[in-house]
């Protein structure tokens, strides 16, 4: 939500991504295919289960009329044209491209012909990350976080197939040498997203945060829902599709981290459109206004220094309707 904007010619107004794109159902004939019983369930998928039960039982009974009431707009194959159409429409190349607000109130500029929604104090860097990180030696951030656009097999099949599904993907050892090291600060917070594959997971615990210099401490876990607040999918077993993605939290200093955390939200049909994690980061630590480094990054946030080939992607216009 970006709320008066400067819009430099027609004054101010406030924004919000298209509701659209968060018409989030399930599939109806995966659902008919339901198990009976949770036995092969492994044990990691039943406790999230276990905590989104809990979560259910706590939640405004309110709550899931309000969530169809408002996102309940399109079918699922249109929610998925729309989201293919807008990630085709907001491939641009603006490697090398650096800029931010420094202002108090979010702002709309032009940026190569095309209009973009900039938040307030936020800063970018377009382009490597090995390469704009060395730009930011000397600057020192209290949270950081990454979305590494991990190998997979499947995704590099598919770019094979059609090149335009594609995008770049890293070695786990490649993620590891990323100079990340010279920009925290003596005491800070690392979120990691990874995906459900044991190899990417110990990856990150055993070579990734050792190579940064950060102590691996827990991992929390993000459930995606439906806009009638079930599960995206079963909670399966093995290396069965699961409706939670993970984020690996890591440390520099005394830092007391929560374990056994469960954040849920229907997400976005935008791919790799993850939610913030500032809100419930940022009270862990003694700072005030912590500095914040965000790597790979599709879309900016205040108070946040962007880095990536992609962090003006989810800001171009097209996403967004008046509020």
């Amino acid at each position: 939500m970006y709320s008066k904007v400067d819009t430099r010619k027609s004054g101010c107004k406030s924004f919000a991504i298209t509701t659209k794109l968060f018409s989030i159902k399930r599939d109806k004939k995966k659902k008919l295919m339901k198990r009976n019983h949770d036995d092969n369930i492994h044990e990691e998928a039943s406790a999230v289960k276990a905590m989104y039960c809990d979560l259910i039982k706590i939640l405004p009974s309110t709550l899931k009329n309000a969530t169809l009431n408002k996102y309940d707009l399109l079918d699922s194959s249109t929610v998925r044209d729309l989201s293919k159409q807008l990630f085709e429409s907001t491939k641009f190349d603006h490697s090398g491209l650096s800029g931010g607000n420094n202002s108090e109130t979010p702002v709309m500029c032009d940026i190569k012909g095309e209009q973009f929604l900039i938040p307030a104090k936020c800063r970018f860097l377009c382009g490597c990350v090995k390469e704009q990180c060395q730009k930011l030696h000397g600057n020192k951030y209290d949270i950081v976080i990454a979305d590494p656009p991990w190998w997979n097999k499947y995704i590099r099949r598919l770019k094979t197939a059609n090149d335009k599904m594609g995008y770049s993907m890293m070695y786990n050892e490649d993620i590891a040498s990323l100079p990340i090291s010279n920009v925290l600060a003596d005491t800070c917070l690392i979120a990691v997203w990874c995906t459900n594959s044991p190899s990417n997971i110990s990856a990150v615990k055993n070579l990734i945060f050792p190579n940064w210099g950060v102590e691996y401490v827990t991992t929390w876990f993000w459930l995606k829902l439906t806009i009638d607040l079930e599960p995206l999918c079963d909670f399966g077993s093995g290396s069965q599709k699961q409706p939670y993605e993970r984020v690996l939290i890591g440390r520099k200093g005394n830092i007391k981290v929560n374990e056994d955390v469960l954040f849920a939200s229907v997400p976005s049909s935008l791919h790799s459109h993850k939610p913030p994690l500032l809100d419930i980061l940022s009270p862990l630590l003694p700072r005030e206004e912590p500095r914040v480094l965000e790597l790979f990054a599709r879309y900016l946030l205040s108070n946040t220094t962007s880095v990536g080939f992609e962090p003006l992607k989810w800001q171009h216009l097209s996403l967004y309707e008046n509020t």
